[in-house]
């Protein structure tokens, strides 16, 4: 991808999910240099991939504000600052209507406050490099009702407003900020769920018009550029991922008119 990063410092929540990983190897393809991100339990997977000197693993919980901290100080002190920041961690499990306080505050916390922190804490750095790029990972669960599901859809919806709102605050500094919506993507949660990609894409194929799940590298793709100059004039925009699942109407891809086939006459 050439050296279109060059010398850009990009910190990456989330890191260790597949979006993550595919996200981290274009960025090192194009000569950036990473902080990132996961949980102490998720961390193996970014480890043992072996990226080298222009990558930092640091495990921790994004909802502790002092590991955010350390975070963006490890960009500071590894690379000379932060450019870029891509927000892609995400609690997935929803009790739904019998959440409690403790499930709503544990969610919020890591799903949207960690990313007002962040964008908080990257700021100024970005601003003192003249500039930057905000990419927060959303989904179309922000924009639809899901069965049994009322905390993730929530806050997916919620950061669609903190991206608005931040991409006005920010524009004087120069920083855009941005969001990423994908629609059903295959990922380690998907492979627990449904046990193989073809059952998955079975099932998507109802809601996405090109019949299958999304590959973590076309959400990466999304990522990698609104994060390049290329989406220089782009800020406060939602770029949806999803093979049309946000396009199509209540009658999906067609599943109802095959139930009760309709005839028209002339």
């Amino acid at each position: 991808m050439g050296d279109a990063f060059a010398g850009k410092v990009v910190i990456i929540t989330g890191g260790a999910s597949l979006i993550g990983v595919e996200t981290i190897r274009q960025l090192l393809d194009s000569g950036a240099s990473v902080v990132a991100c996961d949980t102490e339990s998720n961390a193996h997977h970014l480890t043992g991939l072996g990226w080298g000197e222009q990558v930092v693993v640091i495990p921790g919980d994004v909802a502790d504000d002092a590991y955010l901290a350390r975070v963006v100080d490890s960009a500071a002190t590894n690379f000379g600052g932060v450019d870029m920041l891509v927000t892609a961690a995400a609690i997935f499990a929803d009790p739904g209507v019998l959440a409690t306080q403790e499930d709503w505050q544990r969610i919020l916390d890591v799903n949207v406050v960690s990313v007002a922190r962040l964008i908080n804490l990257c700021a100024p750095h970005m601003k003192d490099r003249g500039g930057g790029s905000v990419v927060i990972v959303s989904s179309i669960s922000g924009y639809r009702s899901q069965p049994g599901r009322v905390l993730y859809p929530t806050t997916k919806a919620a950061l669609l407003g903190l991206s608005r709102n931040c991409a006005q605050a920010l524009a004087a500094d120069r920083i855009r900020v941005n969001t990423v919506l994908p629609g059903w993507t295959w990922s380690r949660n998907i492979e627990r769920r449904y046990g193989s990609r073809e059952r998955a894409d079975a099932f998507a194929a109802e809601f996405q018009y090109w019949g299958r799940m999304a590959d973590p590298k076309e959400i990466a793709d999304a990522i990698f550029f609104l994060l390049s100059e290329r989406a220089s004039f782009i800020t406060g925009a939602e770029l949806n991922v999803d093979g049309g699942y946000l396009g199509a109407g209540p009658e999906a891809t067609g599943q109802a008119s095959e139930k009760v086939p309709v005839t028209w006459s002339p």
